[in-house]
């Protein structure tokens, strides 16, 4: 087999030496454009696990790359004139030239050719000259751009600015630094690569880069403002610099990785932001995964390759997911540096990329957790025991109402009442999830009004008989547990009248079943399932809409629920008046966010000035659409401010579902960025909702400032006894179990 390898950086080296190594046989050439000393970076910093891969595939450089080592645990942050430390971590570091050296080395010792400062473009001739053509060509990929249109790339610029120095300044930990100045806020990610030196990327926003007139600085103008910056961390160490100049980061992916006998390989294929020290991990590791997807025997080079393509690009893709949720918090990180405590902001740091939990953290250091604990708990207002007690089961307090821990039942459709009554299911739903330990409960979406239904089963609280009916419910979970219960308001707008959820998703009723339905404007949900085009509303329609949410309010005070929730999320109506992709009307009702949000808040208004001063109301909002031209981020936290002044205590921030046409960005808590950013920028409390697992994110979200209060839908629906579970698994013997079921409490631990 004959290979070229179009890039000399760690990937394509790294390659090279493996493809050698397993069948010497091979004829592998290197092709590198630069000198075989150049490299414009400093240091590269591994973690135990990515050692642990490289000494499998190849003991013998990974001895020889070992060698060079500089290793540490600590995670070191500076803020506001505090250090913190955390421990246990396990990092190593190597010079990035040094790496290249003992790269290029073994790869000459194995008997590969490389080729140093060539610049190859005829990427097509070159192709047809090997068998297998290697694009470890970097960022700027020139086989990648050959090929664009079948590899389908993505190249996305980021907002902040950075510039890569070095520093003789002798970390003894992973460094982050915050400075704040006139200009603005920067920080430093720093780390020792050798006994003598150390990597120091600063990174900025654009505003402040050219505030600070950094925009237009020379390289050596850079130095000295970053050493006058950043003097308290440099010990008195000058700055070093190598090409350093300001640069944006771009988040590399493409939709294939291989064409033909075109792969591609590191940088070319994917990036990882650097603030988790991943990019050369990545590229070293896919060229572990290429050669031995090329040394299965039996296959054909279209299998391997595809093989390569089908089993690593999952792996990559939920380390880019970890690493742009890095990425987006150093973006934004002035709102928690200017909203948090100390103590906080560092566990919101660490816990950025969501890879590192309350929980993985405590098993690293548990001292540095416990501490993180108890500062949380005496700000929260608990009492202090012998230990500290988990982040959730801290009390919250909302107006009068008092919260015994920071978990609550969603509110989750049943389909399961007639006339909108809730009856015995809806007990049982309700009840075994209260006596399950939950601060609060939340009733699903109650309709104001029989034509406000999504479905004929969903309940309702539009009479007396309602309210009576939900007393029952609300009556025992008071009785018989620690719980609160709050009841969700709201109207389906454009996706009422429609069936079960069993028996087709989003599909309308037939007739006679269904009924009239209205919206902010005559546009039907989705056009593919043939939902009913609503009517228009008039201002008379929302003049008596009001009035029904005013006597479901009075409704609710009977039936005895602590909290209120108005429900403007999902795509029902108060949410499709709320997003210009639904709300296309020209009056006062439509047109700027202004407006659409003018009907909302007077159906928020008068809900408010008719429950009792004393009792919280919370709103829920869809923070962005997941749809070009719909609501965004920046949206829903101006929505939510005006909520704030209009007497809203909570803000329960979920995303999406206004839209078939919706193209969400799912993954692990994946809709919390959106509550973190409402409660640290309006000075809001929120609730986090969406694919939140387990304890260990609850206690992950709320320690961290990005919620005060944690929704679970499926996991209560898996375990109604999810807190009790939770409290038994963490030793916390503080929570309530119900007299019937003391015999199934773990004992206390002696």
């Amino acid at each position: 087999m004959r290979v070229h390898v179009l890039g000399g950086g760690p990937a394509g080296l790294y390659l090279a030496i493996l493809l050698k190594k397993r069948d010497p046989s091979r004829d592998v050439v290197v092709t590198e454009r630069n000198a075989a000393g150049d490299t414009f970076g400093w240091g590269v910093v591994f973690s135990d696990e990515t050692l642990g891969n490289l000494e499998e595939a190849d003991a013998e450089t990974y001895a020889l790359i070992t060698e060079q080592f500089v290793r540490w645990t600590n995670i070191d942050v500076h803020v506001k004139g505090e250090v913190l430390r955390s421990g246990g971590h396990g990092f190593c570091g190597i010079s990035r030239k040094q790496l290249l050296i003992v790269l290029q080395e073994r790869a000459r010792a194995l008997g590969v050719t490389l080729v140093f400062q060539t610049e190859r473009t005829d990427v097509e001739a070159l192709r047809k000259d090997c068998d297998l053509l290697v694009a470890a060509d970097g960022l700027r990929s020139v086989v990648r751009a050959q090929y664009e249109d079948v590899f389908r790339p993505s190249l996305d610029v980021r907002k902040c600015r950075y510039v890569w120095l070095g520093t003789r300044q002798k970390f003894e930990a992973f460094t982050f630094s915050f400075r704040e100045n006139e200009h603005g806020l920067f920080q430093i990610h720093s780390y020792p690569f050798d006994p003598t030196t150390g990597t120091m990327i600063v990174e900025c926003d654009e505003e402040t880069w050219k505030r600070s007139g950094l925009d237009t600085a020379t390289e050596a103008e850079t130095i000295r403002y970053c050493e006058t910056l950043f003097a308290p961390d440099l010990g008195g160490h000058p700055l070093l610099s190598n090409r350093s100049l300001w640069t944006q980061f771009t988040t590399v992916k493409n939709e294939r990785w291989v064409h033909e006998n075109v792969v591609l390989l590191g940088d070319a294929a994917h990036t990882a932001h650097f603030s988790i020290g991943s990019g050369t991990k990545l590229a070293m590791e896919d060229s572990i995964a290429l050669e031995e997807a090329l040394s299965v025997p039996g296959r054909s080079l279209t299998q391997s390759l595809q093989a390569y393509e089908d089993d690593r690009k999952p792996m990559v893709g939920r380390i880019q997911t970890a690493a742009q949720q890095s990425l987006e918090w150093f973006e934004n990180s002035k709102r928690p540096y200017h909203t948090l405590p100390v103590p906080q902001f560092v566990f919101s740091l660490m816990t950025r990329s969501r890879r590192i939990t309350h929980e993985n953290l405590r098993l690293r250091d548990p001292a540095f957790v416990a501490g993180l604990d108890r500062f949380f708990e005496k700000r929260s207002g608990s009492s202090a025991g012998p230990e500290p007690r988990p982040p959730m089961f801290n009390p919250f307090r909302l107006r009068e109402l008092e919260l015994v821990n920071r978990v609550v039942v969603s509110p989750m459709c049943q389909y399961s009442s007639d006339d909108g009554l809730p009856d015995d299911w809806h007990m049982v739903h309700l009840g075994s999830r209260a006596i399950g330990g939950a601060g609060l409960v939340m009733s699903e979406m109650t309709n104001v009004s029989p034509d406000a239904r999504i479905t004929p089963g969903c309940t309702g609280i539009w009479s007396e008989a309602h309210a009576l009916a939900w007393k029952r419910i609300v009556d025992f979970v008071h009785r018989e547990s620690d719980a609160k219960i709050g009841v969700q308001l709201g109207h389906a707008g454009r996706k009422g009248a429609t069936k079960l959820l069993w028996e087709g998703y989003d599909e309308p009723l037939d007739d006679p079943e269904s009924w009239e339905i209205v919206a902010p404007s005559p546009l039907a949900y989705s056009d593919a399932k043939k939902n009913k085009i609503p009517r228009e509303m008039t201002r008379a329609d929302m003049v008596a809409l009001i009035d029904r949410f005013v006597a479901a309010t009075k409704h609710a005070i009977t039936a005895g629920f602590d909290l209120i929730e108005v429900h403007m999320a999902h795509g029902y109506l108060l949410a499709s008046f709320l997003t210009p992709i639904v709300n296309v009307r020209t009056d006062a009702y439509g047109g700027s966010l202004e407006n659409r949000m003018r009907f909302p808040l007077e159906v928020f208004d008068a809900v408010r000035a008719t429950w009792p001063k004393e009792r919280p109301l919370s709103v829920r909002l869809s923070a962005t659409d997941w749809v070009a031209g719909g609501i965004e981020a920046a949206d829903s936290v101006e929505i939510a401010r005006a909520l704030k002044e209009r007497g809203c205590d909570v803000i329960d921030v979920s995303t999406g579902q206004t839209s078939p046409l919706e193209k969400p960005v799912y993954g692990r808590a994946f809709q919390t960025p959106f509550s973190e950013r409402i409660r640290n920028e309006v000075g809001i409390p929120t609730i986090a909702v969406g694919n939140i697992p387990d304890f260990d994110q609850v206690n992950s979200i709320v320690l961290a400032g990005r919620a005060d209060l944690v929704a679970l839908a499926r996991p209560h629906l898996f375990d109604p006894y999810f807190t009790l579970h939770a409290a038994a698994t963490q030793g916390y013997e503080g929570v309530r179990w119900p007299n019937q079921y003391l015999a199934a409490r773990p004992k206390p631990r002696v």
